[in-house]
């Protein structure tokens, strides 16, 4: 462990054993660097570490307070995840319906979004990367491009995974609408109607929806917070089970943030290879990392074109849009003629206006805004949480995406306080709509990628005063 993370180790120790309390100021940098024995940039890194996970705050010209309560926020328990897995039938679309019906109101706090605020986006550069891109539009392009997509951007893709150290030909990839079209494609291919896929638990709500339209079974793999999916618990249901896919999300999942190390996505992709199971990766957070480099995703590790890998520009530059792609491996032939017989292609114009405006190298310093803004507002929203919510609360901070996955206390009814809250014109997403049995009853997720103002931070007391006194 290196200087700093002890500092910050024994500092975060404090705040918990309640040693140190909210509204405590901690020593000064010269003052820590001098009695510690370490220099005055160990000494920033540690707070630094610590204002991160929301324990502590700067103030400036005052120095740093302590802003987490002594029951802190601590990793989220896996103790509500099934230990094995398990495969179930899946009947989730209308609760699913029910509650994300209200998000899309705007006077209500959008804490149940699936989306980042739409101000994070650069929405007039686009608009004029659009303007400038349709006149210039050779007029056969949306008919010559139908097959796979605009050259010019699966060209630009493709350059997006070299920078990432990836060999991807623009003619392995097809232009979607949006990632959802990508994956239930992907899906489709992989799959016929009765098959049994792999998912996480807890899952991604949009997964579930799609193996019950078509009708497919579900075998819940647990998932843990930090570190994703349970691999012993995945070869026994491959080998018990014998599913068609699998279907994860590798880096920053949906609802528990959980990225898999390197390590593991090479071992998850040489597992699913050895029993011939192809992996369809939903990656649409990729770009969202708060550390210095993108996560790598498990296509990476493919060498046998079993890795279905699948992202958007939705989650990170134009929601709007609704272009995703896909690089579908050895079933390329599948997914592009199902695309054909469905929705036949993306927009073109949508196509063209991204193709220019990241062959103008515009994308890069956008995402760099908007990962500064998203690791700001994730600490302010988990030290929000650690001033209003009870005891007994814990909630995992990612690494990157916009999504933070709470247990509450144990007697907490998640669906109660999602209608509760919606009274008082706040949206969540409360746990059992990630789950095809409707677990995870006393769990819910928070959006913390909108605007952070008064308003969100008043919306996270009233929560935390509802779970306090409707348990």
């Amino acid at each position: 462990m290196k200087r700093y993370e002890t500092l910050a180790r024994d500092i975060s120790d404090s705040i918990l054993a309640g040693t140190l309390k909210c509204g405590d100021q901690l020593p000064s940098v010269r003052v820590a660097s001098t009695s510690r024995g370490v220099s005055p940039s160990t000494v920033f890194q540690a707070y630094y570490l610590l204002e991160a996970q929301g324990l502590i705050a700067g103030r400036e010209r005052h120095g740093y307070f302590v802003v987490a309560n002594g029951h802190g926020l601590s990793p989220v328990s896996t103790a509500a995840i099934p230990p094995r897995a398990e495969i179930t039938t899946v009947d989730v679309s209308e609760l699913v319906f029910e509650i994300l019906a209200s998000v899309g109101q705007r006077k209500v706090v959008p804490f149940g979004s699936a989306f980042p605020s739409p101000l994070l986006f650069p929405t007039a550069a686009l608009a004029r990367s659009m303007a400038e891109a349709l006149p210039k539009q050779d007029r056969w392009s949306a008919v010559d491009t139908l097959a796979s997509g605009l050259p010019a951007l699966r060209r630009e893709i493709a350059l997006r995974y070299l920078i990432n150290g990836q060999q991807i030909n623009p003619d392995d990839i097809i232009i979607t609408n949006g990632a959802m079209e990508a994956l239930n494609l992907c899906l489709m291919a992989a799959t016929k109607p009765g098959d049994a896929i792999v998912i996480e638990s807890p899952c991604f709500y949009g997964a579930l929806q799609a193996l019950e339209r078509l009708n497919l079974k579900a075998i819940t793999v647990p998932t843990h917070a930090e570190t994703g999916i349970d691999l012993v618990a995945l070869e026994v249901a491959l080998q018990e089970h014998r599913p068609s896919a699998c279907w994860l999300m590798t880096n920053f999942q949906n609802p528990l943030g959980s990225s898999m190390s390197d390590e593991k996505k090479q071992a998850l992709v040489n597992l699913l290879a050895a029993h011939e199971v192809p992996l369809i990766e939903d990656d649409v957070y990729g770009e969202l990392y708060f550390d210095n480099l993108r996560p790598t995703p498990a296509k990476a590790y493919d060498r046998h074109g079993l890795v279905m890998h699948c992202g958007s520009f939705s989650k990170c530059l134009a929601p709007g849009y609704r272009i995703g792609w896909t690089v579908p491996g050895r079933l390329f032939r599948q997914v592009a003629r199902l695309q054909l017989t469905t929705s036949l292609a993306a927009s073109s114009p949508a196509q063209e206006a991204l193709a220019l405006y990241l062959s103008r190298g515009h994308y890069d310093h956008h995402l760099r805004m908007l990962r500064s803004t998203l690791a700001g507002n994730q600490r302010k929203m988990a030290s929000a949480i650690a001033r209003y919510f009870p005891a007994g609360t814990t909630a995992m901070e990612p690494a990157g995406g916009y999504f933070m996955w709470l247990k509450l206390p144990d007697s907490t009814n998640a669906l109660q306080i999602q209608r509760l809250a919606l009274e008082q014109d706040i949206s969540l997403a409360p746990g059992p709509m990630f789950s095809p049995r409707r677990d995870f009853t006393n769990y819910i997720r928070l959006n913390y990628g909108h605007i952070w103002d008064e308003q969100a931070e008043a919306a996270v007391a009233t929560l935390g005063h509802l779970i306090s006194h409707r348990r």
